[in-house]
């Protein structure tokens, strides 16, 4: 069985070497915790589950070694994250909190992780506009 080796960080990218010796790599925006954090954050993670998994107690995120196996690279071009893009003032805990979701899924929808359904895509909205109401009310 495959495990985990060595794990570092570079060019907005994660890297896994395996016990097999093949290196493995993901764009940060996969993990959206990974990415916000500083590098003291990410260089704190532990090797757990026989080998199996990285934990970064500090952060509350683990992450398995199946993670990496994914081949696909982000997808961007989805109207969340054209729409965060355009508006990078955004704060995403703020929106999430404001729709009902989680900070994490948020985040994958901007960065392409994920692509929201329809109906998400329009309670994301609904909440824009919520917030927007209320700005032009100051």
């Amino acid at each position: 069985m495959e495990t985990i080796k060595n794990v570092w960080f570079e060019n907005e990218r994660i890297y896994m070497l395996s016990s097999e010796d093949k290196v493995y790599s993901r764009p940060l925006e996969a993990f959206p915790i990974l990415k916000e954090a500083t590098e003291a954050e990410r260089a704190a993670f532990s090797i757990e589950m026989r080998g199996t998994a990285l934990r970064w107690k500090q952060l509350d995120e683990d992450v398995h070694i199946s993670s990496f196996y994914t081949v696909a690279e982000p997808e961007y071009a989805n109207e969340i994250a054209a729409i965060f893009r355009r508006f990078p003032q955004l704060n995403v805990s703020e929106v999430a909190r404001y729709v009902g979701i989680n900070k994490s899924l948020l985040a994958k929808y901007i960065y392409g992780i994920k692509k929201p359904s329809d109906t998400r895509v329009m309670e994301i909205k609904e909440a824009l506009h919520t917030i927007g109401s209320q700005l032009m009310a100051v």
